[in-house]
């Protein structure tokens, strides 16, 4: 039967290239590593991998095996340090990762509320993993995923919690500041300030300007929402921001919030999980409350 160490022996293989750094890296030796395999083939009749050279060129059954090892390594890793959590007497833990900047603002209000009713359970979130989120829950290094543009995949629900209006936000002595909605020609001769993010996951450029032809006269990259807020008051740009973020920066800052386009850009926050974790007590919980928080 194939056993967690045949999985290991194989994501080493592809991350380290040779027999040698790949047995190495597991405290076996290169004997000890091959006749591992080699058992396993003969069991199973299937050859995994094939030498070229000095280098190994994984078969059609060896990438299978591969696959399948990169999906159910995280998962064994995430049950081996539940069990050690669980012998020591420790809480749950409750892995988020935010796929969304302005998202984290409102999460910290979530979790504000629900740090409190829920004591046992302790809270990790992992921002590390913005805009790549989904390959994350998928891989079990995250439990919830903070989205604002879910993709659908196989074996992963979205629970929507919180709808929002995207909006330009300008200084209130700018040019536009006299409209009540903007429309993508007049963004031509603005320099426009954004997350790090690729245009393409942009609401502005992909619900506005795209689908009109038009871009910014420029487009910078601020990763600090106050930096970008600060800049927008100082008549330096625009930016397109959730309208709750918008009005919570307008009681500080010389800002006003216009809808982008005459109908406006609608948003959603959505929680991404796992088929059937999101059934979980303190899961459930968190999306209760969640669904309350503005």
């Amino acid at each position: 039967m194939i056993e967690r160490i045949h999985l290991q022996i194989m994501t080493e293989l592809e991350r380290c290239g040779s027999l040698t750094a790949a047995a190495d890296k597991l405290c076996l030796t290169q004997s000890a590593l091959s006749h591992s395999i080699k058992k396993l083939e003969q069991q199973f009749g299937a050859a995994l991998w094939q030498k070229q050279g000095r280098s190994l060129r994984f078969t059609q059954a060896g990438e299978h095996v591969l696959r399948s090892a990169k999906r159910l390594l995280p998962q064994l890793e995430q049950l081996d340090a539940s069990l050690l959590r669980y012998a020591a007497g420790q809480k749950a833990l409750l892995r988020i990762g935010m796929e969304c900047h302005p998202c984290y603002r409102w999460l910290l209000r979530v979790l504000e509320v629900y740090l409190q009713s829920w004591a046992e359970v302790d809270v990790d979130v992992r921002q590390r993993f913005q805009f790549g989120g989904l390959a994350a829950l998928f891989n079990y290094e995250i439990d919830m995923l903070v989205t604002p543009d879910p993709l659908r995949k196989e074996g992963i629900v979205y629970e929507p919690v919180f709808a929002y209006e995207q909006v330009l936000v300008v200084a209130k002595e700018h040019e536009l500041a006299e409209c009540d909605f903007v429309e993508a020609e007049q963004l031509a001769d603005q320099c426009l300030f954004s997350y790090p993010v690729e245009s393409s996951r942009l609401d502005i450029f992909s619900r506005l300007l795209v689908p009109a032809g038009i871009s910014p006269r420029q487009h910078k990259h601020v990763e600090a929402t106050e930096i970008m807020m600060q800049l927008v008051a100082a008549g330096r740009g625009v930016a397109a921001l959730p309208r709750w973020l918008a009005d919570e920066f307008s009681q500080s800052l010389n800002i006003k919030a216009l809808s982008l386009g005459q109908y406006g850009i609608d948003k959603n926050i959505y929680l991404g999980f796992r088929c059937g974790e999101q059934q979980q007590a303190h899961v459930q919980a968190l999306l209760a409350l969640a669904k309350k928080t503005e």
